[in-house]
């Protein structure tokens, strides 16, 4: 072994190759034979003995001893001979291969032919499994088949039997409902006639008294002269009989209540028990709006409340609520709250939004505007709120950049599909950067009244929000045309600018390429454009809703451009107010093209006459127009009463119009639902008479700036048209406190009223009406000059008229900017 240590690398190759193998064969054989006690010693002791040996002489059986290996008896030539019957002839190995050959094959084919007729067997056996289970499929699938049309059949027939169930169950229902009803009705008249008769029974009792103690003093009077009056002749008033709509299903209570407000509910469970109870119906608590009483209901109620429906709050609203601490400590417990309106609540803090973060995590609605939080609740907000998508922190000044960057922390704000920023004045091109890292999936943005705002401020933002489908920018007076470019990366469906003076036509042609899809286009007082731009927009099929109010620099030539596109097919509003250069050429086109226009504003168009308003008459679907600050005279509303489909009409400031052009168009006019004729200083009680005639059904109404109107039309408005909710009457000098009473009983759904210059109502009588509607302005100050008449309502002087007309003017165009806000929200 040491000379093969030695030895070169080919020689321990073959060594390796060769008798490694064998030894280890010799050994393991010796091991498994022998079976010694010791088989570590075993092992050495036969490798010394191999090693003496040779390894030459190495062979498989060296390792087991003589005694334990087996006796094998050799076969000799001479028996092999015998055995084949060799005689003479030796063993050759050719005759030894033929000898194997053949009895090699003739075993194959022993073999193989008891194989065949196995096989054969086996086939017919297979086959005939075969056949069994096709036969088995075949009377499955026959099976099947009629089994199918045995359960339609069966199915059609269950259908049937449940329609017919059901129709015999709401025949069941119908009838005793009607059974219902005819026994409340029943009731409702017994207990009406019983009153009666009672009513009747005493006042029978007290003329039998009256005519005694008149025949007592006629007798000590020496006369007789009695006036007869029968119990018909007394004037009796009936009541409203009873009504228990506690008997009518839930649903139809729920869809009653519904139209409460939260003041009302309250009063209505004070009624009786069965008021009572269904008022705590839980599907009215699921939102709950203390905004509305916010100065009635104190914090103990609202407490008690939140307590009492806690698991059923789904919405809450505390809106402008001037609250304690606990009360929001107790809206923490509205565990499956999913909307939560804390927008100009001065006590709302970050320790309170601690509480609600950390009570109910599923908000999905968070409305914190013009609150007092900072960068704590910044932190929160990703925290908690995993599932936030529409976040207003609108004029929340006292958060900085820092808190925008928490948005991105733990799960972070990923959600997010509408943000509010206005008026965060605070917010650098860093902080926007931040909300680009965190909020993602922003689809509505809305930026207002932020003068800092720039356009590297949009460009760091759209960096990485690429799904932007709506932006608001009003107030942002330094964005130019530079952002339309950067916004070419999103999907803008609906983009709204106001009062900027740096954007151009070059804006226009991004829209053109990069905003195929764009539908609603609201530039408001940009005086950068021009005929060009609505160029540009002509060619946008998906458009429907489009405002240029006060771009004074359009005229007809751009207007017959734009129409003459694709653009005009798909529209349904247009705002034209204040394109002073536009005439009665524009509407006609506007008749031609715009089969869809639901919304029209002409506002201070001074060329538009009556044959522009004959074109309008021509535009079938349009619903709402306003005319107002046109030359347009009692000619035009006469033309305009032909069309029947008007439900919106402003007509302010239109000085030619008097009493008979409106009374002519409400006669026609009978949907009318929204009527504007402020500022028509000519008109008297004739169309408030008018419009309760014909106009049961207004809404809204503003007679601002008439001062021939007088208690006596408004006490017939308000006892015919029960649905107005907004009513303007400022400068109406000659109504009193009166109305106030009239409307309280006439109209109770009013919501909004403005009083502004009303000297004759006092403000006792404005105090009480304003628990009765949510918003109401009032002053009893004289009219303004530019109104054109007194406190009294007599006209002003020459000098003053002259300032009148110049007033009313601005007037009208900060009506129109309102108008135009108006429309957007």
């Amino acid at each position: 072994m040491a000379s093969l240590r030695n030895a070169n690398p080919r020689l321990k190759k073959y060594f390796k190759e060769n008798y490694i193998p064998q030894v280890c064969e010799a050994l393991l054989c010796g091991i498994l034979v022998t079976c010694p006690e010791d088989p570590l010693r075993f092992l050495e002791g036969m490798i010394m003995v191999i090693i003496k040996s040779g390894l030459q002489n190495l062979l498989w059986d060296m390792c087991i001893a003589p005694s334990m290996k087996p006796n094998i008896r050799r076969l000799s030539e001479t028996y092999l001979e015998q055995l084949f019957e060799l005689d003479d002839q030796l063993m050759t190995p050719e005759l030894m291969i033929k000898a194997c050959s053949f009895y090699t094959g003739h075993l194959v084919k022993t073999h193989f032919g008891t194989w065949r007729d196995i096989t054969h067997a086996n086939q017919n056996v297979v086959l005939a499994d075969k056949m069994n289970r096709a036969v088995t499929r075949y009377n499955f699938r026959l099976q099947k088949s009629v089994f199918h049309h045995w359960h339609s059949y069966i199915e059609d027939q269950k259908e049937k039997l449940k329609n017919m169930v059901l129709r015999i169950q709401r025949i069941i229902y119908c009838h005793k409902l009607t059974i219902i009803l005819t026994k409340w009705r029943n009731r409702a008249r017994y207990k009406n006639k019983k009153k009666e008769d009672e009513l009747i029974s005493k006042h029978e009792l007290q003329l039998k008294k009256w005519r005694n103690r008149l025949l007592l003093k006629g007798a000590s009077a020496g006369k007789s002269n009695l006036p007869e009056q029968s119990s018909s002749e007394v004037c009796l008033v009936g009541e409203t009989p009873e009504c228990d709509i506690s008997q009518l299903p839930e649903r139809a209570i729920l869809q009653i209540f519904f139209y409460l407000s939260l003041k009302d509910v309250i009063i209505c469970g004070q009624v009786n028990r069965a008021w009572m109870l269904m008022t705590q119906l839980s599907s009215l608590w699921n939102a709950i709006d203390f905004s509305t009483v916010k100065h009635v209901i104190p914090d103990k109620y609202i407490v008690s409340t939140l307590q009492r429906w806690r698991l059923n709050v789904l919405r809450l609203n505390f809106r402008g609520c001037l609250l304690r601490p606990r009360t929001f400590r107790s809206a923490s417990h509205c565990r499956n709250l999913q909307e939560l309106n804390v927008s100009d609540c001065p006590t709302f803090t970050d320790e309170s939004m601690r509480h609600i973060s950390e009570g109910c995590p599923g908000v999905l609605y968070l409305n914190l505007s013009n609150t007092t939080i900072t960068n704590r609740t910044m932190r929160l907000l990703p925290r908690h709120f995993h599932n936030l998508q529409n976040l207003s922190l609108a004029y929340c000044r006292r958060f900085t950049d820092k808190g925008l960057q928490y948005l991105n922390l733990g799960n972070g704000c990923h959600k997010l599909i509408y943000l509010d920023l206005s008026g965060c004045t605070q917010i650098s091109v860093q902080g926007f950067r931040y909300i680009a890292n965190s909020c993602t999936g922003i689809l509505h943005l809305t930026i207002n009244d932020m003068p800092t705002l720039t356009d590297n401020c949009i460009k760091a933002l759209v960096e990485k929000c690429s799904h932007i489908t709506s932006m608001v920018f009003t107030g942002a007076p330094h964005i130019s045309d530079c952002t339309f470019k950067a916004l070419s990366t999103c999907k803008l469906r609906k983009i709204r600018f106001e009062g900027n003076k740096r954007i151009t036509d070059a804006s226009f042609k991004f829209i053109d390429k990069n905003y195929p899809n764009l539908s609603h286009i609201y530039m408001a007082d940009c005086k950068g454009i021009t005929d060009s731009s609505l160029r540009s927009l002509s060619p946008l099929k998906q458009l429907t809703v489009l405002n240029l109010a006060n771009c004074v620099r359009i005229g007809d030539v751009g207007l017959r451009q734009f129409l003459d596109g694709p653009a005009s097919v798909r529209i349904r509003e247009l705002n034209l107010s204040n394109c002073v250069q536009l005439s009665d050429v524009s509407v006609m086109k506007l008749s031609e093209r715009c089969p869809n226009l639901n919304y029209l504003s002409l506002r201070n168009c001074e060329h538009l006459t009556a044959q522009g308003i004959a074109y309008i008459v021509n535009i079938f679907s349009l619903v709402s127009i306003d005319l107002s600050g046109t030359d347009i005279s009692n000619e035009a509303l006469n033309v305009l009463s032909r069309h029947k489909n008007l439900k919106e009409l402003s007509v302010s400031a239109c000085y030619r119009i008097t009493d008979d052009g409106i009374q002519a168009f409400c006669k026609s006019s009978l949907m009318l639902e929204r009527l504007d004729v402020s500022y028509c200083s000519q008109l008297s009680d004739m169309i408030i008479k008018a419009l309760a005639i014909y106009c049961i059904n207004l809404t809204s109404l503003s007679i601002a700036g008439c001062p021939k109107i007088t208690d006596s039309a408004m006490e017939i408005l308000s006892a015919k048209c029960h649905y107005l909710h907004i009513l303007d009457i400022s400068g109406c000098v000659l109504l009193t406190d009166q109305i106030l009473e009239d409307l309280q009983i006439g109209c109770k759904q009013l919501r909004i009223l403005k009083m502004q210059y009303c000297t004759n109502i006092s403000k006792n009588a404005a105090e009480r009406m304003s628990s009765k509607v949510q918003q109401q302005e009032y002053n009893s100050n004289d009219p303004p000059h530019w109104f054109g008449y007194d406190r009294a309502g007599n006209p002003l002087t020459q000098p003053d008229n002259i300032t009148s007309s110049k007033g009313s003017l601005e007037l009208t165009v900060e009506k129109s900017t309102y108008s135009s806000e108006e429309e957007v929200a």
